[in-house]
């Protein structure tokens, strides 16, 4: 029969199972402070050799948190310092923005047109059939240039009736020649004489209806073959549209033009202006010209009439413009955003995200260096839907937080502890 464990044993491998079990769950205590506490366990003390010295700066770590600058004779502070590098500055966006004049009212609905002073519209006054195209649309063209080749009849027609007509009052001429020479009352009579200087004048008189003829059926003297006649453009610039083809039927009196000519570097700008700001525009005010095709830019228009009557519908006059195209970027049909500027006064044009709004206090972030912003109190001289326009607190050229204020503003409201 075995020998049983005496009582002492037993007490002593408790207590030993006991002391295991309470090292066991200290251990797992430290373990779990350092995780969150974010320094990492170690055995050994820290050497010597990799012991930062007093004074030696360290590359930040991009979660690194910002610092609130409170100005030396104290109160709120009103600046932040983010380390070179930190997460936050990547959804921080800065732009140097210039002075601006200031706009007469918001932005007006505006439609961009061909300038009509360098537009030619091409057609044709006679019926016939398009034989042959020479251009493309897009294509650049001289004056003089043939656009297409079309054979018409009531070409043909015309060119032999003034071919007729010059004919016929040559004949006439001799006749009146030879009656002249013989002398009335002598060897033919003086009616004779008469009857052929009459002939040959109404014989002038149809030389002339169907030259005139020919003019009114060719008004801009295109080349005339024949019973075929050759476009040409009138003009130099581009083809804008092109409704000719091949073989296309065409008649007197079409509604569409076979071609579109313009210079694409001049443009009409229409703007709808409310009635209650006519008094207030006159002809050459310069527009702020914006187009979502191409945000960051603004085109300059001047404008050069003003409407003579009021939309009975809309209760606007539509003012024109001419605006300076040399890049070719605005198109013709397109809808801009055109502001009338007022010609006295300047201000800075900024985004409305980049202001902070506190009840009837507004503020913008300026970058002064890399990574240090400074929360700066403005004044508006107008706000619109996009854009503001600051009177005092910003200096045209300053470099300006244009996105990610809000983050600013609430990072150092909680690093200050306190709001402005």
């Amino acid at each position: 029969m075995p020998k049983r464990p005496s009582p002492r044993f037993l007490i002593t491998l408790i207590v030993l199972i006991v002391v295991g079990l309470c090292g066991i769950a200290w251990l797992a205590s430290d373990q779990t402070k350092a995780m969150f506490s974010g320094a990492t366990p170690s055995a050994t003390p820290p050497s010597p050799a990799t012991t930062n010295a007093p004074g030696a700066s360290t590359a930040p770590s991009p979660t690194t948190p910002p610092v609130a600058i409170v100005p030396p004779e104290g109160g709120v502070a009103q600046a932040l310092q983010f380390p070179v590098g930190s997460a936050q500055l990547a959804m921080i966006e800065t732009q140097v923005i210039p002075s601006s004049p200031l706009p007469l009212t918001d932005s007006l609905s505006a439609r961009v047109v061909y300038d009509e002073d360098v537009t030619a519209r091409i057609g044709v006054g006679v019926a016939g059939r398009v034989v042959s195209i020479r251009i493309a649309p897009g294509d650049s063209v001289k004056i003089g240039q043939v656009l297409a080749e079309i054979d018409s009849p009531d070409f043909g027609t015309a060119y032999a009736d003034l071919a007729k007509a010059r004919a016929e009052e040559d004949r006439k001429l001799q006749i009146l020649n030879r009656a002249s020479s013989l002398g009335a009352g002598e060897a033919i009579a003086a009616r004779e004489v008469e009857a052929a200087q009459t002939d040959y004048v109404q014989a002038q008189a149809e030389t002339i209806r169907a030259d005139q003829r020919l003019k009114t059926l060719n008004p801009y003297g295109h080349p005339i073959r024949g019973q075929r006649v050759w476009l040409s453009s009138p003009i130099a610039g581009i083809v804008a549209e092109r409704t000719a083809t091949p073989a296309l039927e065409v008649v007197p009196g079409m509604t569409v033009p076979l071609f579109i000519l313009t210079d694409p570097t001049r443009l009409w700008l229409l703007i709808d202006l409310p009635e209650r700001l006519v008094g207030k525009v006159k002809v050459g005010d310069e527009v702020a010209v914006e187009s979502d095709a191409f945000p960051s830019e603004r085109f300059v228009a001047k404008v050069v009439q003003l409407g003579q009557a009021v939309d009975p519908n809309t209760r606007r006059v539509v003012v024109r413009a001419r605006i300076k195209n040399p890049d070719r970027k605005l198109l013709p049909e397109m809808f801009v955003r055109a502001s009338v500027l007022q010609g006295v006064g300047t201000a800075v044009r900024i985004p409305n995200g980049a202001l902070i709004n506190r009840g009837v206090y507004a503020f913008v972030f300026i970058e002064t260096t890399p990574g240090a912003f400074v929360r700066r109190p403005v004044k508006l001289q107008g706000q619109g839907s996009d854009f503001s326009y600051v009177g005092s607190g910003l200096e045209g050229g300053e470099r300006i937080v244009v996105t990610g204020a809000l983050l600013l503003d609430a990072e150092l409201t909680a690093r200050a502890g306190s709001k402005p």
